[in-house]
């Protein structure tokens, strides 16, 4: 893998850098505010950063992969605050439409997407079919020009505050393949007979709802693909989701995090951190985020090269969701009572963040599909082995 900067490459990188000089001017980020994020919204959409790899035509920012790249990796590594408001949408929603779309879809909801002005969440999951997203069960009726929807879904990201869903529902039970038969709409969360009821975590989050579906009405031209197509839909949408182009930097400031509390923190008059046990954990921990950045990079080698993707990108979404949850676990444990203190808590460590993100594992761990899935995949598409 050769991955010296062309000289554009570098000029975009230097640009890159000389706005985050002029812009974050050495806030922290407890610094950032509502109005730091209007006006910091602004200027990155103003530059096209928003939907960077989006083709131009449609208001991205038609940048290459390299480019992409740089643009994430400068900004996590600066922790600068995310480029878009609106994350399912520029994750899994935006992509999917400009692939799939209609001229009227893509006119409709991508500038909206891009401006942030509402989000969206997936109706994917349903109960007893969380781990076999083919299998779901959730019904779509064709009546005139509009589906006639009735089911259930679970585990829905966002759906407490959306205002839009892409849904999965089956139009077809007679079909060979349960592959087949499954169509995407894009639903409206206003409309009568969408029944949303939260799924509060243990940190008090509620990220995830459970999401009832009665009589609802969607017309025909929110279908999103053809009807028979979602499945197909889906699988590019995740395969969108999994880049984590910018997940290992995030990673790397989580753990440099840790090791600042494990130096801040004492045991015997002793920092912590020169603990033998400590550092041996935390040099684990190191080398598993290593190991992500370098299956990113072969990913990212096939996608320079042109070459057929396979599914590393669930490797890395394994790594990650244990990592998030290993690290936090790690920081309550060594820190002992004072790691279990919430936020709002005089006794709380550095405001409690630990332990709020050891409770808080769903939000990393279910979405975008649990480990469970990741290993399947891992082991059918990339192993070669047996399906479960």
């Amino acid at each position: 893998m050769d991955f010296d900067l062309t000289k554009d490459e570098i000029a975009f990188r230097d640009e890159v850098r000389q706005f985050l000089d002029d812009n974050l001017k050495q806030k922290t980020d407890n610094e950032f505010g509502v109005s730091f994020d209007a006006d910091w919204n602004k200027k990155v959409r103003e530059k096209r950063w928003v939907g960077f790899g989006w083709p131009k035509e449609v208001g991205g920012g038609g940048g290459t992969i390299m480019e992409q790249v740089i643009l994430k990796e400068e900004m996590a590594t600066r922790k600068a605050p995310a480029l878009g408001t609106c994350f399912m949408g520029l994750a899994w929603v935006g992509p999917s439409i400009i692939e799939y779309g209609t001229e009227e879809q893509k006119k409709r909801f991508i500038p909206d997407i891009l401006d942030g002005k509402y989000q969206w969440c997936t109706g994917y999951s349903e109960p007893n079919y969380g781990s076999d997203l083919a299998s779901l069960q959730c019904k779509g009726v064709l009546e005139g020009d509009e589906y006639v929807v009735n089911g259930q879904k679970i585990w829905t990201s966002l759906a407490p505050f959306a205002a839009w869903m892409i849904l999965l529902v089956r139009t077809d039970f007679d079909t060979q393949s349960k592959h087949e038969g499954i169509t995407c709409l894009l639903v409206d969360m206003k409309t009568p007979g969408i029944e949303v009821r939260p799924i509060e975590n243990m940190a008090g989050g509620r990220f995830f709802a459970e999401v009832f579906f009665t009589d609802v009405r969607v017309p025909v031209e929110n279908r999103l693909g053809k009807e028979g197509q979602g499945w197909a839909v889906t699988v590019s949408a995740l395969a969108n989701e999994r880049s984590s182009i910018a997940e290992v930097s995030a990673l790397q400031r989580r753990l440099e995090s840790l090791i600042t509390t494990a130096r801040q923190a004492t045991r015997h008059g002793k920092p912590l951190l020169e603990d033998p046990g400590i550092r041996r954990q935390i040099a684990r921990f190191e080398a598993r985020i290593e190991a992500m950045r370098l299956n990113g990079m072969r990913y990212l080698t096939k996608q320079i090269k042109g070459e057929p993707l396979s599914s590393e990108t669930s490797v890395n979404k394994l790594h990650r969701a244990n990592l998030e949850v290993d690290m936090a676990e790690f920081a309550v444990e060594f820190l002992g009572n004072a790691g279990l203190h919430m936020r709002g808590s005089d006794d709380a460590v550095e405001g409690g963040k630990w332990i709020f993100n050891s409770l808080s594992w769903p939000d990393v761990v279910i979405g975008g599909g649990t480990p469970n899935i990741q290993r399947n995949i891992i082991a059918e598409r990339i192993l070669g082995l047996p399906k479960d």
